[in-house]
């Protein structure tokens, strides 16, 4: 009984639908951009942790209801315009993925490593969300566009983090959906498919909040845009990000 206890808390940090909707729920209503990060950075990490006191393996069909969670939100996410909804729905997506390598039996330690490299761009995003939001009062698509004139260092950062979020080639993520297709091919071929229709979606759910936000006339505005040291900070982090990506390549599966 007290493991399954702790396989439905796991479900719960590891999101599962409809556990799922938790994070989302709590994270909507987390105004600190602060805050923010530390849940989308330590959420899955508790979930972790709780997987590691299992004493059984994780059963099959929970492959299948992750494959299910994670689909649901990355269609979901194609028609969000809020940037923290956005970030909240990728990822729960993203996260949903983990039960793959631990259903393989990969170490938790690897696991864990896995979703930092989900969850550190998806924190960058959330300290860009607030960077909109106290330039124009929201961070959405639709409201105001043309970012890449207006505050043309901030949308080159903003492209550049969501390209992370996506699992774009030589960022962490990347890798960890190779390797977790590669993992799936080996218990059910069915739901390496299915996540790979899942990184499209990403893909597609990326290409429309860029479009939203970057693209187009901006309006009269003059907003301030990133600082030197500002930029800095995100250019170091991504280039850490990419470093990561590269050299745990090998490492990670």
């Amino acid at each position: 009984m007290t493991e399954i206890l702790i396989l439905f808390l796991a479900g719960l940090f590891l999101p599962l639908f409809p556990l799922s909707m938790g994070f989302n729920w709590l994270l909507g209503r987390t105004q600190s951009p602060v805050l923010r990060a530390l849940a989308l950075l330590l959420w899955p990490q508790a979930g972790l942790l709780l997987i590691s006191q299992l004493e059984f393996a994780v059963p099959d069909w929970f492959l299948l209801l992750a494959l299910a969670s994670s689909g649901f939100y990355a269609f979901r996410a194609l028609a969000l315009r809020d940037v923290g909804e956005w970030s909240g729905f990728l990822a729960t997506s993203s996260w949903a993925f983990l039960w793959i390598p631990i259903h393989a039996g990969t170490a938790i330690m690897n696991v864990q490593l896995y979703a930092l490299g989900f969850s550190v761009p998806l924190v960058l995003l959330a300290f860009l969300g607030a960077g909109l939001e106290r330039r124009f009062g929201a961070a959405c698509t639709g409201l105001y566009g043309g970012l890449a004139e207006s505050i043309p260092r901030f949308s080159t950062i903003l492209v550049l983090v969501v390209l992370a979020i996506i699992a774009t080639p030589l960022f962490p993520a990347f890798f960890i959906m190779l390797v977790t297709i590669t993992q799936a091919m080996s218990v059910m071929p069915a739901i390496a498919a299915g996540i790979a229709v899942v990184w499209l979606l990403w893909s597609w759910a990326g290409a429309l909040l860029r479009q939203g936000l970057v693209t187009g006339t901006p309006d009269d505005s003059r907003p301030a845009d990133l600082h030197t040291g500002a930029i800095l900070g995100y250019a170091l982090i991504l280039v850490l990000l990419l470093v990561a990506g590269i050299a745990g390549m090998g490492v990670l599966s």
